[in-house]
């Protein structure tokens, strides 16, 4: 039998270090919020995949629906002969996402390939270069999404200089000191300082940041932002590469604001497991884009397309949204029960929207002060105990909670219980 010991030994000699593997555990097969390794040990799934198994590994119409595609053809480029499951899909998007008056919707892979062709479109609509993004904030490994994801560490070390026109705003966390009257400070002193309102194409966020740490748009910032916005010709992005798709209690995450981003860019858990993106936008400003300027050989594959379509039927015919919901609500009330308990590494900040909840650990009870290796540690004793788990954050604190939202009730129990295990002290 191969074991996981002598997969991450090949791994090793034939993969370079760049790429890092959260757990030394190598799947051999998975369904729905469960997973086998190579060795036969059974896993449930707190992680998925990053958050794109919001509905489930393997999901028996997703499944269908992708085998029925690759019946048909697997590739044609849509550039090249066009298809119909990819227009049906944006069809089915327009009339979903949260935007304001008529939409349009092109598909790419992965996200920093969204979130760099919404700034294309942006600085093609606008006439200018500009991009404002936020402290913490995970937009994507390419040049230009490198130079807007708001973490030196381990993002853009090594690296070289970032792409020009690239500015940071402090995105509010109170626990850093950082409210949003301080992040519209400062934002209004690099209007003024450092680049004109009419330099600038587009103001980029994550509704609720992923790798940051999880922590929420407040509706107020999200309004200013607006405001300033529509003061000055700026175009607003709402990165939900991580959020969209039933995770925080909505199809899309901008659906808990009053106010409307212009662009929406997508990824992760909208194909179930097949790799696939887009951006949603306003028509006026997606069609400013000459034919040609956008694209890409592998955008919108027909598989993709055809597991995306299947997404979005589960998602409204098993209530995924309010089943996101519940379970959040379960989840964080069994972490407030750990976090009265002595004998429980000291939690902070228990929060989320729906099902993407987190929670820090911190150095002592009561306080404040972020315990990365706390953190580290909770996710090895929950991998110990057949728990796949993840931390994130500024200083690694944070501790994430992806399962699938079609996890069964009793596996969700068992999984918090596994958690509760990693925590103890």
């Amino acid at each position: 039998m191969t074991t996981n010991a002598d997969l991450l030994a090949r791994r090793t000699k034939a993969v370079p270090r760049g790429v890092s593997t959260a757990t030394p555990v190598f799947a051999a097969r998975a369904e729905n919020a469960r997973l086998w390794d190579a060795e036969g040990r059974e896993y449930i799934d707190f992680a998925g995949g990053i958050a794109v198994l919001n509905t489930g590994h393997r999901h028996p119409k997703v499944m269908e629906a992708a085998r029925a595609q690759l019946d048909l053809f697997t590739h044609t480029a849509f550039q090249v002969c066009a298809y119909e499951q990819y227009v049906e899909l944006a069809e089915k998007l327009n009339a979903r996402a949260p935007i304001e008056g008529d939409a349009r919707t092109i598909l790419f892979t992965t996200g920093a390939e969204a979130v760099e062709n919404a700034v294309k479109i942006a600085r093609a609509a606008t006439g200018r270069s500009a991009v404002i993004a936020f402290s913490g904030a995970f937009h994507g490994r390419t040049a230009l999404t490198m130079a807007m994801t708001g973490k030196v560490a381990p993002y853009k070390n090594q690296f070289g200089p970032s792409p020009a026109d690239v500015f940071h705003a402090p995105f509010p966390v109170a626990r850093y000191g950082v409210d949003v009257e301080t992040s519209l400070l400062v934002l209004n002193h690099i209007l003024r300082a450092d680049v004109g309102p009419d330099r600038v194409a587009a103001i980029v966020l994550e509704p609720v940041q992923g790798e940051g740490g999880f922590h929420q748009a407040p509706p107020e910032l999200m309004r200013a932002l607006r405001n300033i916005c529509d003061a000055n010709g700026i175009l607003l992005i709402a990165d939900e590469v991580q959020t969209g798709f039933a995770r925080t209690g909505k199809l899309f995450a901008m659906e808990h604001y009053d106010v409307r981003a212009d662009l929406i860019t997508m990824a992760k858990s909208l194909a179930g497991g097949f790799p696939l993106s887009g951006i949603v936008g306003r028509t006026d400003i997606m069609d400013r884009v000459d034919p040609g300027g956008l694209g890409g050989t592998y955008g919108g594959s027909p598989v993709g397309c055809a597991a995306a379509l299947a997404v979005l039927d589960v998602i409204e015919k098993e209530n995924l949204c309010a089943r996101a919901d519940a379970l959040g609500a379960r989840a964080k009330a069994r972490l407030e029960t750990l976090r009265r308990r002595n004998d429980i590494a000291p939690i902070a900040d228990i929060r989320g929207l729906g099902s993407m909840i987190a929670f820090d650990l911190v150095a002592e009870r009561g306080g404040d002060a972020p315990d990365g290796a706390a953190a580290k540690r909770a996710t090895a004793r929950a991998l110990e105990n057949g728990l796949i788990l993840l931390s994130c954050g500024v200083s690694g604190e944070t501790i994430r909670l992806l399962y699938p939202l079609t996890i069964e009730d009793d596996l969700f129990d068992e999984g918090l219980a596994r958690l509760e295990m990693a925590l103890a002290l």
